[in-house]
């Protein structure tokens, strides 16, 4: 069926390109205003968690701004690409999936920065216990709940997009290997070692996202599939 109408949104890429360099932006700027310290994590004893976040106040607060404000266009990003695959013919449920896997991996960004924010404070770290649990917080917010939330994205577009013949094979199937990576992270709240998955997730999607953004935008937004295929 043909249509005479265009579709109407921001650009996937932009959106995409911004999500990326606002993240990286943040994680460049803590880093400088570190001075050469060392990252913890929040499994390192309490005290030490105190003495980093109250010797760096500006990192955690500048951290935390680039952190939430990378949210928006993630958010974004994923409304203007559920609403893209509909307008290209898409009725399964996945694109559902796609857009709460995408706004909960923004919420949780909004949250992990906000209470990283939070640790710049010198009242909040003057307490080593506080300081650790907003810290977990954070850590959990911006590193499970993010990634589960960015794998369900990249499942619900990859399986909608491969049955209606939106993306290439190779892409939907990288796609996949994204959300297994992703929810598999959920493990980490019960064993350590899967908290490597964390950061795979991030990267991989990163190219992922990109990638997906570039060849949805090259289709043609004159047609629409009568022939899409209904995918879970």
């Amino acid at each position: 069926m043909k249509s005479t109408s265009r579709f109407r949104g921001p650009s996937l890429i932009l959106l995409g390109t911004v999500h990326i360099l606002v993240f990286v932006a943040g994680l460049v700027a803590a880093a400088a205003l570190r001075h050469g310290a060392p990252f913890i994590t929040p499994f390192s004893p309490a005290e030490e968690v105190r003495a980093f976040f109250a010797q760096s106040p500006e990192a955690s607060r500048v951290s935390g701004f680039f952190l939430f404000a990378s949210a928006v266009p993630l958010g974004l990003f994923a409304v203007t690409m559920v609403s893209r695959l509909r307008f290209l013919g898409v009725k399964a449920t996945g694109t559902s999936i796609a857009l709460f896997g995408g706004l909960t991996a923004a919420n949780a960004l909004v949250l992990s920065g906000m209470l990283g924010w939070v640790l710049s404070a010198p009242e909040v770290t003057a307490s080593a216990p506080l300081v650790k649990a907003i810290f977990f917080l954070s850590f959990l917010s911006g590193g499970a709940a993010y990634a589960v939330g960015f794998g369900l994205l990249a499942a619900g577009v990859s399986v909608t997009s491969y049955y209606s013949r939106l993306l290439p094979r190779w892409l939907a199937a990288f796609g996949m290997v994204i959300a297994i990576a992703g929810e598999f992270s959920s493990l980490s709240l019960v064993a350590y070692p899967a908290n490597f998955l964390i950061p795979i997730t991030r990267v991989m999607g990163f190219i992922w996202l990109m990638l997906a953004a570039v060849k949805l935008t090259s289709k043609r937004q004159t047609e629409y599939s009568q022939q899409t295929a209904n995918a879970s």
